[in-house]
């Protein structure tokens, strides 16, 4: 079984920008049917784009096996408002990570990340074709709620309480 490390990371770099690019390709892929095109790519990440998920108002989360290989990765961002609420960005799990529990890992390390940054509440949205994801956060205790900061390309929106820190992380799986 294939072991892990999830840790912050700065998001920028030439190797996050690749991640971004997976990250952006499979969305692409899945949520498309096609993949998606390099000037698709870019609008992506000019209309969303991931520099906020760093210090002090996010941070962005990635897990490394144990030879120091991506995996997958998450990011937070704070959205403010009351109660003050962050919002869960660019969960990603590389096909090398998949199918040994690392989705599940990255919630609650992100979920940690939120409460470190001060949120009470974690907000996310996800499509429908995305149906791994979907049940993630409902097993974990998202539920469905209406848009939230103008967002609109996605199908589902899903929040959260961040209660105390019962469901703790093991940094190491």
């Amino acid at each position: 079984m294939p072991t892990w490390t999830i840790k912050p990371e700065p998001i920028t770099g030439a190797a996050v920008d690749e991640v971004m690019r997976q990250y952006f390709t499979e969305m692409g892929r899945r949520v498309l049917g096609r993949s998606a095109t390099e000037a698709e790519l870019r609008a992506a990440l000019a209309k969303d784009p991931h520099q906020d998920l760093s210090p002090p108002d996010g941070e962005f989360l990635v897990a490394r096996s144990d030879a120091g290989e991506f995996l997958g990765c998450v990011g937070v961002r704070l959205l403010g408002g009351s109660p003050k609420t962050a919002e869960l960005k660019r969960m990603y799990v590389d096909l090398s990570g998949r199918g040994a529990g690392l989705g599940r890992g990255l919630l609650l390390a992100v979920e940690e990340a939120a409460r470190r940054l001060g949120a009470a509440r974690i907000v996310c949205e996800t499509n429908t074709q995305l149906t791994e994801a979907r049940a993630l956060y409902t097993r974990h205790g998202y539920e469905e709620t209406t848009p939230y900061e103008g967002h609109g390309s996605a199908d589902h929106w899903y929040a959260k309480v961040l209660g105390d820190e019962s469901d703790k992380l093991v940094r190491t799986h």
